[in-house]
């Protein structure tokens, strides 16, 4: 039995080794675990859970899927692996930046002040 490849996957966890190797920031490295996990064990986070643990202006990275569960009230900037159309649309109601993984890893790839959520 052949092992099906997923080229969006394999790309993303790419990037996330290239900012590793440029910036040895271990919010890199830590992210690449997530990712590396079957789909099923990667994290699926709420709005309601970002809204949670942040304040405005942060930086949020979740290496898995957000989905559009929960409110969120202040602007922060999310970096995913991907997102729920509904979770996309209330980052940016709340006046946030949603970004996927090879923009914000392009925007911030030193990885300072970003908070890693997973599950």
């Amino acid at each position: 039995m052949s092992r099906i490849e997923n080229p969006v996957l394999n790309s993303a966890i790419y990037t996330l080794r290239q900012a590793y190797k440029n910036s040895s920031s271990r919010i890199w490295l830590a992210a690449i675990e997530y990712l590396s996990k079957s789909s099923s064990r990667r994290p699926a986070v709420n709005i309601g859970k970002i809204s949670r643990l942040t304040k405005e202006g942060d930086l949020v990275f979740v290496p898995g899927k957000i989905l559009g569960g929960g409110t969120i009230s202040h602007k922060v900037t999310v970096g995913a692996y991907s997102f729920s159309e509904k979770a996309y649309w209330k980052i940016q109601k709340a006046g946030g930046n949603a970004m996927s993984l090879s923009k914000f890893i392009n925007k911030f790839p030193d990885g300072k002040g970003v908070i890693l959520i997973g599950g």
